[in-house]
């Protein structure tokens, strides 16, 4: 009669394997908030949502957030910092030389 009992309750345990598919699946949802107070002064709020759920759940609910993103687009072309850079020696020049004083004429 225990060896029936263990039986029965191994096979109704659920693997990591089965739990995380379910979160999966489902989807789950985590929610807190954190407030600092100091002598009934409200200082600081932090609110924290975590969701986790797998692609296609997310795509389901509307939060596809990284189909537009370009830093996760693998045919996006990616940007050339050095260009931004150049641009900005050119206008930080312009405006150092504009910021120089005039010399005086010199008096005859």
């Amino acid at each position: 009669m225990t060896i029936q009992r263990a039986i029965t309750q191994s096979t109704q345990s659920a693997t990591l394997a089965d739990l995380l598919e379910r979160i999966l699946d489902k989807g789950i949802v985590i929610a807190g908030d954190i407030k600092i107070k100091l002598v009934e002064v409200e200082l600081l709020t932090i609110q924290i949502r975590l969701v986790i759920c797998s692609v296609d759940k997310a795509k389901e609910m509307g939060m596809d957030w990284w189909v537009n993103n370009p830093a996760f687009d693998s045919h996006a072309k990616p940007e050339i910092n050095g260009d931004h850079l150049g641009e900005m020696e050119k206008r930080l020049a312009a405006l150092e030389a504009a910021s120089k004083p005039t010399p005086a004429p010199a008096a005859s």
